[in-house]
């Protein structure tokens, strides 16, 4: 991830989720903004919650537009807080990250390669009552022969602090250049905690015994069923670009999760 400059957008189109606060809220921005298209605009104002933004951000992705998220929604951690009032100048100030998604690779029990980008984390999840068996391997080679589990997941420092977190991973600094393996509720080595990896290394996870114990592979949003391998990278070539205003900053936010108590 790197933190960018650059020329102040002057125009801007204002998106938002089907919630009818963000709904009325788009109406009201965009008629006293004189709010653009999403194709003609240099920003776009996403209105919503997290995943919302999550989405948009998977939108307009490798269009070199900037997303500045403004919370109409439950959660927040990606937006900005919501004002009417100045928002060019905001816009102006605001500080632009770009986000490197990592790239997902499965195929499932008939054969079939799927392909998926996730901002957050990659995820395997037991399909069934039975417990998945996972095999864990770093750039070719084997870490954990067996890890019984109700899933694993690869994260990013975007994403630690969203399902990560909730499954007991690590929370990263979002310049860090790591990504978080953290298993969901292992039973075997029950004591794994999951490791920390450079973010340059593939992934691969295998399904074992996959017939009998069904595995689902999800990339942010985008689910596939009964994969039989999964291999995530970070893609460098790709990117979204995510503002926020300088004195609510991404890394402060991460910073503010890792001393709450």
């Amino acid at each position: 991830m790197a933190t960018r400059g650059g020329r102040k957008p002057k125009t801007i189109a204002f998106i938002a989720a089907a919630t009818e606060e963000a709904q009325l809220a788009q109406k009201r921005l965009a008629a006293r903004y004189d709010g653009a298209t999403p194709e003609a605009a240099e920003a776009v104002v996403a209105l919503g919650g997290d995943g919302f933004m999550l989405q948009t951000l998977h939108a307009f992705m490798n269009t070199g537009r900037p997303i500045y998220g403004m919370n109409c929604g439950s959660v927040g951690f990606l937006m900005n807080e919501f004002q009417e009032d100045g928002l060019r100048e905001r816009i102006d100030a605001a500080v632009t990250t770009a986000v490197h998604p990592l790239a997902m690779r499965a195929v499932d029990a008939f054969g079939e390669t799927h392909t998926a980008y996730a901002i957050n984390e990659v995820s395997l999840l037991r399909q069934s009552y039975q417990a998945a068996k996972l095999r864990v391997s770093i750039d070719g080679q084997v870490r954990m022969e067996e890890l019984i589990c109700d899933g694993v997941l690869v994260a990013t420092p975007a994403g630690s602090t969203a399902y990560n977190l909730s499954a007991h991973g690590p929370i990263l600094p979002i310049y860090a250049p790591l990504l978080a393996i953290t298993p969901i509720s292992a039973f075997r080595p029950r004591t794994w905690r999951g490791a920390l990896v450079p973010d340059r290394v593939e992934v691969r996870i295998e399904a074992l015994d996959a017939a009998k114990r069904p595995v689902n592979a999800v990339a942010d949003n985008v689910e596939f069923k009964s994969v039989v391998e999964v291999v995530v990278a970070q893609d460098n070539k790709a990117e979204s670009l995510i503002m926020f205003d300088p004195d609510h900053s991404w890394d402060e936010r991460i910073l503010t999760e890792q001393f709450k108590y």
